[in-house]
């Protein structure tokens, strides 16, 4: 473990094992009250870049109506779309006003479509995308049949639906199944389930994901089904108005504090890019993190705790207990090892708790860990106890 480090125990005695038995995830983590700092939001679409969000008329986009809807053939024409930079674009990187007018595709795919001369400003080929645009140019941009321009297509897929309403899909994503398309992954994600799932969310970007879990994490997920909601959620979430605890399964005999705030920086890894790592505080490209970690029982190979994130970072919850010394069971990218036939990181989203978006209503999601976790917890001989207080 680093030094300078900063640990805010909420108890300088750690609890013991057999104190441990009796307690409730719920007894031990306290909530506070619910309140909403903003009201929800109703005027603004979506800004899926920097920046305040930008309102743009629908209209202005002009659609090759001729175009053949192959969906995933790999042979389907291209499409071609075509717009006029509204006031509110001028001066923008050409690459972040395109992300902003075709939010369905992602920045670094449109980057390279302009690399490929697929996009032409004035009529002319747009190939740098630091260029600056001026309100009132006229893109075309040609968005060909690859992989990626494939992936946001629907594909039906068995939804397990914990909360839907006009405005707010909650859903409990099995792990093994990736969330957003990228790299490997370009069809069967949740991304591709919810476009099937309702028309509205072809028209919102990332069909109204606002937050995600890795792929091996299973648990509740928030979906915005509306414009209004997924702006409010958004705001919601970087308020830290949206409560969201885990139950992790972590090696060793926990030997710290019962009740940790692990408030430490997380950047990307500098010796291996595909990892994440707590970084100092004085490092480029560390971000703010903090984590609640709760033990809830331990034993000598492995110890129960609960989390409750108050930042939202890549890999938070298992780079911070790695960090701690408590790699997660099944976890390879962190250290940890397979265990009692856990063979992805022992990471649960349990509940969410969250004012609606468009209401205010009170909500309060809760789902139990699937089969492969509670058969991890039974053969550990960790004590759960799942019972909800009256």
């Amino acid at each position: 473990m680093s030094t300078g480090v900063v640990l805010q125990p909420a108890s300088t005695k750690a609890a013991k094992p057999a104190q441990l038995a009796t307690d409730n995830l719920f007894e031990r983590i306290k909530h506070p009250s619910l309140q909403r700092k903003h009201p929800a939001l109703a005027s603004e679409i979506i800004s899926t870049g920097d920046g305040a969000p930008i309102s743009i008329d629908p209209s202005a986009f002009e659609v090759d109506e001729s175009v053949d809807d192959a969906g995933d053939d790999s042979s389907a024409a291209a499409e071609l779309r075509a717009c006029e930079v509204p006031a509110e674009l001028h001066r923008w990187r050409a690459d972040r006003a395109l992300a902003h007018l075709i939010p369905e595709f992602s920045r670094s795919y449109l980057q390279q479509l302009m690399a490929d001369g697929a996009v032409t400003l004035q009529g002319a080929p747009l190939l740098k995308a630091a260029s600056r645009l001026s309100a009132g140019d006229r893109l075309a941009v040609e968005l060909r049949p690859t992989p990626q321009a494939q992936s946001f297509v629907a594909q039906p897929m068995a939804l397990d639906v914990v909360f839907e309403d006009d405005h707010l899909l909650v859903v409990h994503k099995p792990a093994g199944l990736v969330v957003h398309p990228a790299a490997g992954h370009w069809s069967g994600t949740l991304l591709n389930g919810l476009l099937a799932h309702h028309a509205g969310a072809a028209t919102l970007p990332r069909a109204g994901i606002v937050h995600r879990l890795d792929k091996d994490t299973s648990g509740l997920m928030l979906v915005a089904k509306s414009r209004l909601a997924m702006e409010a959620l958004v705001r919601a979430i970087a308020a830290r108005e949206v409560q969201r605890e885990y139950l992790a399964l972590a090696h060793g005999a926990w030997r710290v504090a019962s009740v940790l705030d692990v408030d430490q920086p997380i950047g990307r890894d500098v010796n291996n890019r595909l990892r994440m790592a707590v970084l100092r505080p004085d490092a480029t490209g560390g971000k703010t993190a903090r984590t609640t970690v709760t033990l809830l029982d331990t034993q000598t190979q492995a110890s129960l705790v609960a989390c409750k994130l108050h930042t939202g970072r890549t890999h938070q919850i298992r780079v911070h207990l790695a960090w701690l010394g408590y790699p997660l069971v099944g976890d390879a990218l962190y250290g940890g090892r397979v265990l009692w036939g856990m063979t992805r990181q022992g990471l649960h989203a349990r509940r969410l708790r969250l004012a609606h978006p468009v209401n205010g209503a009170p909500l309060d999601f809760l789902r139990e860990p699937p089969a492969d976790f509670l058969q991890a917890l039974a053969q550990s001989g960790l004590h759960y106890n799942a019972v909800i207080p009256g």
